[in-house]
């Protein structure tokens, strides 16, 4: 369950007296469930409907905790069960008018076994072609084209792993600028580089004979990406010159 302020002094002028918060404080708050989320996939999430902030008269967002709960939801589903935003979208819209509905569940079942347990471990999270092409709204040229300057791939059974969503979405949204696939190609050479690096660190832990050790090596996996992830942006709003809000 996602923990929002209480509007307290503490938090001064991040939550308004009617307990509204700014994009950068529904941040904060979503990272202790979801280190990798973003203000440019909340915004994302805002421009396909998902959710409707408040503006003020300055045009900046302000988010109920009515808001941040249904980012969470969005957010989960997606991590959890990878379904396209359009069936997130009815999903939400179904609750709200208080319909039992079922969360349907696409892409973690094993061949043959529908509705089993999930494996555990981080091959256990794929999704379809056709999930990704509906999730992202694009069509088969476009997938092959960012294939081909290595922003998506697929893995050996054809089926794509869960952040395949995200980085689509992404691609999509830095279209609307202008942004190129092609031009993203050094965007990923160095996400492989930070990655690279990540594994050369977590390595001595996933060799190790002790299993507990072994298991240890994917949440200081977890943990690191997020830094590095955090330092990045960091890097990039300097080399800009920029504050995101």
């Amino acid at each position: 369950m996602l923990r929002t302020p209480s509007g307290g002094a503490g938090h001064g002028a991040a939550a308004t007296d009617s307990g509204l918060m700014s994009i950068g404080t529904v941040l904060n708050v979503l990272r202790d469930e979801f280190p990798e989320v973003t203000i440019s996939k909340i915004r994302f999430l805002e421009a396909e409907g998902l959710i409707e902030p408040q503006r003020t008269p300055s045009g900046y967002r302000k988010f109920s905790a009515h808001d941040v709960e249904r980012l969470g939801h969005v957010l989960r589903m997606q991590r959890d069960h990878y379904l396209p935003l359009k069936v997130i979208r009815e999903h939400l819209e179904a609750m709200e008018r208080g319909e039992a509905v079922q969360l349907p569940v696409m892409g973690r079942q094993r061949d043959g076994e529908p509705g089993s347990e999930v494996p555990e471990g981080p091959t256990a999270a794929r999704i379809g072609r056709e999930e990704l092409l509906a999730a992202a709204g694009i069509g088969e040229q476009e997938l092959k084209e960012w294939e081909s300057y290595g922003l998506l791939t697929p893995l050996e059974d054809g089926a794509y792993d869960a952040e395949a969503v995200q980085v689509a979405s992404l691609v999509v949204e830095l279209g609307r600028f202008g942004i190129e696939p092609r031009h993203l190609r050094a965007m990923k050479a160095a996400a492989d580089r930070e990655a690279g690096l990540v594994d050369q660190v977590v390595a001595p832990l996933k060799r190790h004979r002790n299993p507990q050790t072994r298991a240890h090596a994917e949440a200081r996996t977890k943990e690191l990406a997020g830094l590095t992830v955090r330092l990045h942006a960091a890097l990039v709003q300097t080399a800009l010159g920029v504050r995101l809000p």
